[in-house]
């Protein structure tokens, strides 16, 4: 990527990064399939379309990757084996080309710039993806565990020297119809397993399910308030530059939250939409529940009935298949055979 301007590097930082739940799963199946140090990361190519101000990655491979411990830039990495896999995944989907390569960090490396450099061999502007497989303490507790940049080449307004440096670059998660299915069968088969062995009760759509998502959005949300906190405190004690684009932004979100405080009314009306809309969450799991309930009852009822007829000896299913042949029903069968043997014991006190 030829030398830009500052102008042009905020311009670029307003592309897309559109990622599928397949190259995710693809690059935790990696980092979990390679015995990683501390230290230690995992690399892989990264496969989609580059449409301009949106970057579609729809698909990944993994790799082999080294890099030497105490020395970050001393690193192997087999890029004819990236052309073998390449002409692979080309026979299978042909709209699917290099856009850039992925690694699981989960910070910037000083080896990145070059890799990227060996990455333009397929693509004019190789998008870096990091990301953050940690379980916890990573980026996926308060939001999504992905970051992406360009490598560029930025020519500074006052004259100075040329610098290489990485422009971050904003990333989704999107998912087509069929993503989506295998995600929520793949997360149910995880509240499954993880939990004690119970009925449908336990569902990734239970009331609890949602008010813990919307206990992590929160979390996430504060996360995010504080980091913007702690830059304007630190744009007002002058240890970090004005950047415009920041502050434009900040304005649009400040100007989008609605003014609750001064309008009584309109206050008003937002809690109650908000608590109607809880409430149908509510008895929408209770109706769920009940439901629930109501066929384990009945599965309990038929095992039952299953279990008497189990228990039944040949004699009494000839009798009542007799009896069923003839038009009587069993219970009358039963009932005239029970006060036959009174009758008998009867006779015999006599």
């Amino acid at each position: 990527m030829p030398g830009l301007t500052t102008a042009q590097v905020n311009e670029l930082s307003s592309v897309n990064v559109v990622i599928h739940p397949l190259v995710l799963l693809s690059v935790v199946d990696h980092a979990a399939r390679v015995p990683l140090s501390k230290n230690k990361r995992v690399l892989g190519v990264l496969l989609g379309q580059d449409n301009g101000n949106s970057i579609n990655v729809a698909n990944s491979f993994a790799i082999p990757f080294e890099e030497d411990d105490k020395d970050p830039k001393t690193f192997f990495l087999d890029l004819d084996y990236v052309e073998d896999m390449w002409r692979m995944f080309r026979k299978v989907n042909a709209k699917e080309r290099p856009i850039g390569f992925y690694h699981t960090g989960p910070r910037l490396r000083s080896s990145d710039l070059e890799i990227s450099e060996l990455f333009k061999r397929f693509c004019p502007r190789p998008i870096m993806v990091i990301v953050d497989t940690r379980a916890t303490g990573g980026r996926g507790d308060t939001g999504i565990p992905t970051d992406a940049y360009f490598a560029v080449e930025e020519i500074k307004d006052d004259g100075t020297a040329t610098q290489q440096t990485f422009t971050h670059v904003s990333t989704s998660i999107e998912a087509e119809e069929a993503e989506e299915i295998g995600v929520e069968h793949l997360l149910r088969d995880i509240s499954s397993s993880s939990s004690a062995p119970s009925s449908s009760l336990l569902t990734t759509q239970s009331l609890s399910t949602k008010v813990t998502s919307q206990l992590q959005s929160l979390k996430g949300l504060h996360s995010r308030l504080i980091e913007i906190r702690d830059y304007l405190i630190a744009v007002g004690k002058n240890k970090l530059p004005i950047n415009h684009q920041i502050i434009y932004q900040l304005q649009e979100i400040i100007g989008l939250l609605p003014q609750l405080g001064g309008d009584i009314d309109l206050g008003k009306a937002f809690r109650t939409g908000q608590n109607d809309s809880n409430l149908v969450v509510y008895l929408s799991s209770m109706i769920r529940t009940v439901l629930a309930l109501h066929d384990l009852i009945e599965n309990r009822i038929e095992n039952a009935q299953q279990e008497l007829e189990d228990s039944k000896s040949p004699q009494d299913k000839a009798n009542e298949a007799a009896a069923q042949a003839a038009g009587v029903k069993a219970e009358d069968v039963a009932r005239a055979k029970k006060e036959a043997e009174e009758e008998k014991e009867k006779d015999k006190k006599k």
